[in-house]
């Protein structure tokens, strides 16, 4: 809608701003102005003024000003129209008639926004009926406790072709209503519309202003035609125009939460409920156009977060060529990829909030998304297959609309094509190159442009950082933040002081002061000493029983599975106690150690990246001989346990 100037010079007349900011910010007055602290920083000393004469507010704090429409947009996050329509609701302002059209349009969309209301509160209560005992069911094994469902007012759909049908009807919706709603299904070869969503757990969707304008519905039987269906394209509904919780997501994004796009109704709700609250998803589409834009208002670079396989990887991709023709300056994305096999939800469930986090904080920028598509796999040991690459390189950034950006990201390609075909620095004393072993020494096919292994990192150059590549460090919780599954030594720990609760008293200390990576091992270890605190004495049944009470039963159960093998007999239920006591000594040694090692590699290549003298690359080569010392040595525990019957090897 457009407003006129005469009509918005009445609501400032009509507002002071005092009045408007002050329902936000306290105000004092000061001679002609008001002063407050600043709603956009956190400051002790007032530097925000407000002037009514003006019309005018300043904030010296952010270098913020404006009027009072200025405000409500970027206080509370708004766009201009609904700036207007809330400050004509502030100041009992009728907004402006339309034409008759746009009125009948306008009345149309609130019928048909009061319809889907009902349909939504229809499937709330199915959901909280007999009826929805299976879908709770379903729900409860997600990990969707009942607030959650209530949060995001999740439903279900049952099975009888007319039940939704005849729920509106006796509120006295015609059945066409129904049809333009996208809830029936209807056609020249159906005599009676039906339910569109029958036996399925249903996901309102929400508009901006938190009305629902459209449903997805889960399946809840396996042989269904489709697992997941929408409501088709009706006057309230376009499906590649919006995301599903944009509406609690914008409202995050403005208070300083990162925009996290992924890609279902159920990852969404386990990452808001895992803490990102400005997470949203597409809605059963590659993203679009329009949702790109959507991401963009609210936040310069959105994390795009896909599924750590192929099909992932495509999608990812594909983004990265809606993208590129519309980058603006400041405007981009960055990509998080999960584990393997893994969504969110299993991220969330399977390790916690902290890998997710460290999955997010790891997000690639697009330029190197872009890089890795095009280079990743690829062999450019040939004039022509390096001239081919470059071709490829100088036919992508041609196509970025936005002059500046377009020249920023040549030069980009332009130093990355550089160090792919520079040659190898010259061999100084008896050193490879740094972070390298002789080429003569590596297998066939690992050449310097091979791109089929690890990037060769150019430690020579003061403008391109050294790059992690050791497989120790990138292996390691420190830097993976792909825990999906516990650790061997945290489970073996674990699984030591649950068979044999005697190391629980002997060795409570001990076992607090170590520090577990994994989620579930880290609560598992936590429950075991309370346990062990607050009882004289307890066997292994007794203490599984009590963690299956503190609902630990899953985190045993992913204990367990980590063991793949029953090598280590000293943490087994059958071990004697001597073999016990020397396994339970060497593992917590080797997990001091391997903590202790991996951040040091973590310290020795962040300090080979910042100056890549000789001392730093001796240092880093120095950690990495002591870690596969140290992964030699933790593979002789294996098989030990002489008091067990088994041979033991001297460590």
């Amino acid at each position: 809608m457009r407003f006129t100037p005469q009509f918005l010079d009445e609501l400032k007349a009509r507002l002071p701003v005092s009045e408007v900011v002050g329902r936000r910010v306290k105000l004092t007055r000061a001679g002609r102005e008001f002063k407050g602290l600043s709603p956009f920083n956190k400051e002790k000393t007032p530097s925000f003024f407000v002037n009514d004469q003006k019309q005018a507010w300043f904030d010296f704090s952010s270098g913020k000003n404006g009027s009072i429409f200025d405000f409500i947009m970027q206080s509370e996050g708004v766009s201009f129209p609904e700036a207007v329509e809330r400050l004509a609701q502030m100041a009992g302002v009728p907004l402006p008639k339309v034409s008759h059209e746009d009125e009948q349009r306008d009345a149309r969309r609130k019928t048909l926004h009061d319809v889907m209301e009902l349909a939504a509160k229809f499937f709330e209560a199915t959901l909280a009926s007999r009826t929805g005992a299976k879908a709770r069911g379903y729900l409860a094994d997600r990990g969707l406790d009942p607030a959650t469902q209530l949060k995001f007012r999740l439903g279900f759909a049952p099975g009888e072709r007319f039940a939704l049908k005849e729920h509106l009807g006796s509120h006295g919706i015609p059945v066409e209503d129904m049809v333009e709603a996208g809830l029936l299904v209807s056609g020249g070869d159906i005599p009676l519309p039906f339910d569109r969503f029958r036996d399925r757990v249903m996901f309102p969707i929400t508009d901006f202003r938190s009305r629902v304008v459209a449903f997805g519905g889960r399946a809840m039987e396996k042989d269904a035609p489709a697992k997941y269906l929408n409501s088709p394209e009706t006057p309230l509904f376009h499906k590649g125009a919006t995301l599903y919780n944009i509406a609690a997501a914008r409202q995050a994004a403005h208070d300083g939460a990162i925009v996290i796009a992924v890609e279902g109704y159920v990852d969404v709700i386990a990452m808001v409920t895992a803490g990102f609250p400005a997470t949203v998803a597409p809605l059963g589409t590659a993203l679009t156009e329009d949702q790109l834009t959507l991401l963009w208002k609210m936040v310069d670079e959105p994390v795009l977060c896909f599924d750590g396989d192929n099909a992932g990887v495509r999608a990812a991709f594909r983004a990265v060529e809606l993208a590129m023709p519309r980058l603006k300056p400041g405007k981009s994305l960055r990509f998080a990829l999960l584990p393997q096999g893994q969504d969110p939800d299993d991220l969330v469930r399977s390790a916690g909030r902290e890998a997710v986090a460290e999955v997010i904080e790891g997000a690639r920028p697009l330029g190197q998304m872009l890089w890795t598509r095009e280079t990743e796999g690829h062999s450019f040991d040939t004039p022509e297959r390096r001239a081919a690459l470059e071709a490829r390189i100088n036919e992508v950034t041609a196509g970025i609309g936005d002059d500046s950006v377009r020249k920023y990201y040549r030069q980009d390609f332009q130093a990355r094509l550089q160090q792919l075909f520079a040659p190898l620095p010259p061999q100084r004393g008896n050193f490879p190159p740094r972070g390298q072993g002789s080429w003569r020494d590596r297998p066939k096919g690992t050449g310097p442009w091979q791109r089929g292994g690890a990037p060769r990192p150019e430690v020579g150059s003061h403008n391109t950082p050294y790059v992690v590549v050791s497989q120790q460090l990138a292996a390691s919780p420190l830097h993976r933040g792909h825990r999906t599954m516990v650790p061997k030594r945290e489970a073996l720990i674990l699984l030591a002081a649950l068979n044999h609760p005697w190391l629980l008293h002997d060795h409570m200390e001990e076992l607090a002061s170590l520090e577990f990576r994994h989620a579930d091992a880290e609560r598992l270890k936590a429950a075991l000493i309370d346990i062990a605190a607050h009882a004289a004495a307890a066997d292994p049944d007794t203490i599984k029983a009590e963690l299956a009470a503190r609902d630990l039963g899953e985190a045993m159960a992913r204990i367990a599975a980590s063991i793949t093998t029953a090598s280590v007999w000293g943490a087994g239920a059958d071990a004697a106690p001597e073999d016990v006591l020397v396994t339970w000594q060497q593992l917590v040694a080797l997990h001091r150690q391997w903590h202790s090692l991996t951040k040091e590699l973590k310290d020795a290549e962040q300090a080979l990246g910042q100056d890549s003298s000789e001392a730093n690359y001796l240092r880093l080569r120095d950690v990495k001989a002591r870690l596969a010392r140290m992964d030699g040595t933790e593979a002789l525990i294996e098989g030990f346990g002489a008091s067990s019957g088994r041979g033991a090897r001297s460590l």
